[in-house]
């Protein structure tokens, strides 16, 4: 698998410029983001820290399209994301962006094929290609031999490879993962780092991911700290 072809940017993948990020209004807003700035290059491991609550999520939605910000501005490749209509932005995740969950966020009554197959009939992959990218997918992350089972037969670490399986199958450029090893144990959760790192090396894709786990700061090729809602390189 590689990434699905696209334009050829020389600068960052993704960018953001000055977001901050305003909930509520009058006397009971909250700013959880002030002016927070970013650039990510292709083909690399990032890590987005914090404490709890400073934020790291709430721009992790920001960068995947998932939420606008109150002010500033985000761009994938040369395109800024912020202005697009809604039907534009689905487009934009559905085709150049994978998201994994800390929940794992499986069904649990499908298979780990049918978890990521129905991921593809989301995305609007032809059906004739669901298969092949599907177990290709699996297959990446060690689970080709697992692909029948379902969630409760899996370990957690398992699971959350199928949820990683399922965010790379349409072949994206840029994966968001909000603390993907927070609910496994060290063991596990360094399975799932060596997923990631091949999927980087091998796969040419972005992945930024949220954590606070200090053993994972030392695999990223790069970490952005976020306080007091600003980044600090």
């Amino acid at each position: 698998m590689k990434t699905a072809a696209g334009p050829r940017h020389e600068g960052p993948l993704v960018r953001a410029e000055g977001i901050t990020k305003v909930f509520g209004h009058g006397t009971g807003a909250v700013t959880v983001l002030q002016g927070a700035s970013l650039a990510i290059r292709p083909q690399s491991l990032v890590a987005i820290k914090g404490r709890s609550g400073s934020g790291k999520t709430t721009l992790l939605n920001i960068l995947g399209a998932l939420d606008r910000p109150t002010e500033g501005a985000v761009y994938y490749g040369d395109a800024e994301i912020g202005g697009l209509s809604e039907h534009k932005r689905n487009k934009l995740r559905r085709s150049k962006i994978g998201l994994i969950f800390q929940s794992f966020a499986l069904v649990p009554m499908m298979s780990a094929y049918e978890n990521v197959e129905f991921a593809l009939r989301i995305a609007g992959i032809p059906a004739a290609s669901h298969r092949s990218y599907a177990v290709e997918a699996l297959e990446l992350v060690g689970l080709k031999d697992r692909m029948r089972h379902r969630p409760f037969e899996m370990s957690g670490g398992e699971q959350q490879r199928v949820a990683i399986a399922r965010a790379i199958a349409h072949k994206p450029s840029l994966i968001l993962s909000d603390e993907p090893t927070a609910e496994l144990d060290s063991r596990m959760g360094l399975q799932v780092m060596r997923v990631f790192t091949d999927l980087v090396k091998h796969e040419g894709m972005t992945i930024i991911m949220t954590t606070h786990d200090a053993a994972i700061m030392e695999i990223v090729d790069h970490v952005y700290a976020l306080e007091d809602g600003r980044i600090v390189d």
